[in-house]
């Protein structure tokens, strides 16, 4: 009887040395995950633009190539640097630079770490342990000033950008030029907030063009497009978004967004790193060609609209607002678009880019 109960419990106490080394196993795969660390741009994540196309890319990740992540909203520019340096510091895997504005401070904090790797959106940093992502915001935006001129019915129509800076300047020189590809002699107002997270500015400026005449803007300027949606609703104007669909931010009245596929950018970045195919000192353009950018559909709701019904974000009846404005205001104009943005993949069509090209005086 002891015998048989010293044999169970030998027995017992092996069996939990076998879990415990299980678990232990487990553990470990746990601590081998890689780990991805983002700083995002001044305005954070709830922008309805970049920051939060950024997080979908990383969050996509998370689910499907089972990758640790981390992230970090700076309040101010001046924390970016601490904040990229303190993740390279914790040894992250890949830690990403979010917007033009970090390229300074990632490029000092590549250099005092070598040995991790980087990638930064929206510049160019030229280090062996920095991919550099990059997109073609001049042929979207060629693409949403043409839709403008095809729409507009005083020929008058709105920029309005963020920080003026070449990376802008080419949303803003790629839609004057598709508009006048439609119509030489229309008229484009074109001023900057000074600010991505300002929408009391942003509206204020679209009331400014919309008194002017202006009946469809287009805004590259982060969070402060947010009052151009609010003045386009209040003065029943049409409005352009950009970075992702913001076309549910005014129901009916947001014609179209230029997509800026961030989220995809961020998501083939990890891909390659998890895959060992990471390769730094190189810069990938996300262009028309390989949908790096484009326009929202212009016939049909898209996932996006109809997800921000589903969430609750709009109504039944503003979803079907936006349905029936496609099928009475943009639809008409899809084939001419998709004609446009064949010519500027196959070369026939030359869309100027002021970022390496300079804004014309």
């Amino acid at each position: 009887m002891k015998k048989n109960l010293i044999i169970l419990l030998v027995s017992l106490m092996i069996l939990s040395v076998a879990l415990t080394g299980c678990g232990g196993g487990k553990a470990n795969e746990g601590e081998e995950k890689l780990r991805i660390a983002i700083v995002y741009s001044t305005g954070g994540l709830g922008d309805k633009s970049f920051n939060d196309s950024a997080h979908r890319g990383l969050l996509r990740a998370e689910k499907e190539l089972g990758v640790e992540i981390d992230w970090v909203e700076p309040r101010d520019s001046a924390e970016d640097a601490d904040y990229l340096r303190g993740y390279a510091a914790e040894g992250f895997d890949l830690v990403i630079a979010v917007g033009f504005q970090m390229a300074d401070s990632l490029k000092t904090v590549a250099q005092e770490y070598p040995d991790i790797n980087f990638a930064i959106i929206d510049s160019v940093v030229e280090l062996p342990n920095v991919a550099s992502l990059v997109f073609a915001e001049h042929e979207g935006s060629f693409l949403a000033g043409a839709l403008a001129a095809l729409v507009t019915e005083s020929n008058i129509i709105g920029f309005i950008g963020g920080i003026q800076f070449p990376l802008i300047e080419r949303f803003e020189g790629g839609f004057i030029a598709g508009a006048k590809h439609i119509n030489p002699d229309i008229q484009v107002l074109s001023q900057y907030a000074r600010s991505f997270g300002d929408p009391a500015t942003g509206k204020e400026i679209a009331l400014a063009q919309i008194d002017a005449g202006a009946d469809v803007i287009y805004h590259a300027s982060g969070g402060t497009g947010g009052g151009l949606f609010e003045a386009a609703m209040e003065r029943g104007i049409y409005a352009i978004g950009v970075d992702s669909n913001q076309n549910f931010l005014a129901p009916g009245y947001g014609i179209a967004s230029m997509l800026k596929r961030v989220d995809v950018a961020v998501f083939e970045t990890i891909r390659a790193l998890t895959e060992g195919e990471f390769k730094g000192g190189q810069s990938v353009m996300f262009d028309l060609a390989i949908d790096g950018v484009g326009l929202t559909d212009l016939v049909n709701i898209d996932i996006d609209e109809q997800a921000a019904k589903d969430s609750g974000d709009i109504t039944e009846a503003q979803l079907n607002a936006i349905k029936e404005m496609k099928q009475r205001v943009t639809a008409q104009h899809a084939d001419k678009i998709n004609e446009i943005r064949a010519g500027i993949i196959n070369g026939t069509i030359k869309v100027p880019d002021w970022m390496t090209e300079g804004r014309p005086e």
